[in-house]
This record gives structure tokens, sequence and C-alpha cells, in this order.
């Protein structure tokens, strides 16, 4: 084919991509999507999934906190809204919502949250021997949920909780503070590559994953040009992150995000863990000696899946809490998930029902690592 053919075909090729780009429906940023919900006393989109009792034909969900008033119950589309009264009711200072007969909100029983052994692509045993814990590939499990915005009376959160420290990051932090580019680059698992969000399915309400929405967030909440490299691949490991260091320095990142952990856990000693997140960051600051990290402490998987050794995940936490130092920082979804599921089931806010957040939970993410680079007030 003569070169300008070729030329003239890449060019409508590109064109092509470009409108396409500019069509694909964006997600609604708002700042306060991504502000840290244990700081507030509002919560937004809080993703519930209704239980209904098979005796007495009763749906039930908890949210996190105690209600003081409920602004808006949407599915998790956000297409539909529901009546107070009509669809749901809720006690003032309570944490549970019910829905009334007739109610427009979908409920399930907790035998829907199953399925047979052996019926499925893969093996989810749950862990009481009765069938496997059903497993979303897609948005199944968001279909199933509702977002609930609510007021709530201040409440002290019961897990450690993140704070901004400006000597924790320095460098990326200075940055940030004075507008200047900052370059990001996230190794990490499926949870990283943006499984299971709404955005991945092109599907209403079209949510990036965390590292989409810290990039994001950084660059209208602060000002600063964001580049961000994600590197992340599905089921991969810290065995498989310490080979990968060419392609992070190929970035020349300012902060790099591990976040390595859940796959881990079915069957990675602390001490290896521990080792293969120390060398990354080693062999990245051999040719990067400025490099900061985000070492990101997993969301806890399913406890009713048996695959994962769930005592793994606050014994991985603590050994990069040891990493830690100035350049270095912990963001620790462990401790903040742990908190979560004190208070919920996991099926509140899964994506996939074993070891994958939904939209708010990767919002969850985002407001975890943002609070460690977040200087403004």
């Amino acid at each position: 084919m003569p070169l300008l053919i070729l030329f003239v075909f890449a060019t409508l090729f590109d064109a092509r991509i470009f409108a396409e780009e500019l069509t694909k429906p964006m997600w609604d940023y708002s700042p306060e999507l991504l502000r840290p919900f244990w700081e507030r006393d509002t919560v937004h989109g809080e993703t519930v999934l209704f239980i209904k009792d098979e005796k007495t034909s009763e749906a039930k969900a908890s949210v996190l906190f105690p209600i003081t008033k409920v602004l808006a119950v949407r599915n998790s589309a956000g297409d539909v809204t529901y009546d107070e009264g009509r669809d749901y009711r809720w006690v003032s200072e309570k944490r549970e919502i019910v829905l009334p007969a007739g109610s427009r909100i979908v409920s399930h029983v907790p035998a829907d949250m199953r399925r047979p052994a052996g019926s499925q692509k893969h093996r989810l045993t749950h862990r009481d021997g009765n069938g496997e814990i059903f497993f979303a590939g897609q948005l199944q499990y968001a279909a199933m949920q509702t977002c609930i915005t609510y007021q709530h009376k201040p409440e002290k959160w019961n897990t450690p909780v993140p704070q901004f420290d400006a000597q924790a990051l320095p460098r990326s932090v200075d940055k940030l503070l004075n507008k200047q580019p900052l370059s990001i680059v996230v190794l990490g698992d499926s949870i990283s590559t943006g499984l299971n969000t709404s955005a991945l399915f092109n599907a209403a309400p079209f949510q990036p994953g965390y590292p989409g929405l810290l990039k994001r967030h950084l660059q209208e909440n602060i000002g600063s040009k964001v580049t961000l490299t994600n590197l992340s691949v599905g089921g991969t490991a810290t065995s498989w992150g310490v080979n990968q260091v060419e392609s992070v320095v190929s970035a020349k990142p300012d902060l790099v995000i591990l976040a390595f952990g859940m796959n881990d856990s079915a069957g990675v000693s602390t001490e290896n863990y521990q080792a293969n997140t120390k060398k990354m960051i080693h062999d990245i600051r051999e040719q990067l000696p400025n490099a900061e990290f985000v070492l990101v402490a997993s969301m806890l998987g399913n406890r009713d899946w048996t695959t994962l050794k769930h005592e793994s995940f606050p014994k991985y936490r603590d050994a990069l809490k040891e990493l830690c130092e100035p350049g270095v920082a912990l963001a620790d979804m462990t401790s903040i998930w742990t908190g979560i599921l004190e208070r919920k089931k996991d099926w509140d806010q899964t994506g996939n029902g074993v070891n994958h957040p939904n939209d708010f939970g990767h919002r969850i993410y985002a407001q975890v690592i943002a609070k460690l680079l977040d200087a403004k007030k």
C-alpha cells in the first residue's frame, strides 16, 4: 500500500478514535465523592444490597453510620431515584433501612448469593461447604446493589485511618502544592486495573477505577497536571511485580503506587511479600533515586472464600508499615475494609463477590490514597 494511503488511513483511524473518546460518556466528578467518608457527616452513594428474610419477606440493609437524614436513594446506575415511604423506610439514628411491601428497590434472598458446586468458571467454594459464592464477571452485583446518600451525626471511625503528613511524601506533595506536573505509575493486580467498575463495562455511571479517580481528583481539586501510567495486570502478585521494574522506570514516575496482596494471600508468606515489595522499591530507586512510593495494603477478600488465607491481610499491612520512611507511605485499605465489614456485609460493596470492590469501594481506595497527598485545605 502506498505510503500516502497508509498515512491517510492512519489519520482517519486516529480521528475516529478521537471522536469516539469525545462522545464516550464521562463520570460526573464531584470533589465531595472523593473526600474521606470517615471525616464527613454526609456519605455519598454508599452501596448496600438488600436481603429479604424468607420467613417475613421483609428486606433490610445497613449503612456505615446512624442516619439523621436520607438525601437520596438510587439504583447503582443512578438513573432511578426511589421515594421515601413508598420504596424505603428508616428510623432516625439507626443504621438500618427497610423496604416495605411493593418497594421498587431490588432485593434478594441469601440463596441468590450462591451457586452449585462446580457450576462456575472459577472454583469459589463457600466456607460452609454449601456450594460456591456467586461470582460476577461484570456488573451483576452492581445491578443488585442500591446507592444511599445520607447525613449522620459525627462519629469516630473505629479502625486506623490515613493522616496527611507533608513529610511522608515530600517531593510529591511539594509538586502538588506548587501546581507542578506529577507523574504517577500504578503497579498492581486486577483491583488496580479497575475491575469491577462501571466504566470498564461502559455502563452508567461510568466511574473509573481508583487510579483514574485519583488522577482526576488531584487535577481538578488541586490543579496539578497528572500523568498516569497504569501497568497493573489481573491475577498478579508481588513476585510478578519485581520483574516489572524496567517498565516502571521507563515512565519516569515521581510517585509509584504498589498495590499487591489479594493474590499473594492465596499462599505467599509475609516474609516473601515484604521482601518482594522491598526489592521493587530498591530496584526502582537504583535508577530513579527521587521516586516516592505509596504502598497499598489491600482490601479484604470475602471471608467465606476458602482459597484466601485471610489472616495474611493484616500481616501484609504490618509488613508494609515496616518499610515506610520519608518518601514511602502506607495506604491502609486493610484497616478501612476491616471497619466496613464490622458494620456491613461483604456483598454490600463487592464488585465480583470475592475479591474486587465496586464503584463505591474504588472511591474509598481513591480517598485513602488522596488523603496522603492532598495538602489543599
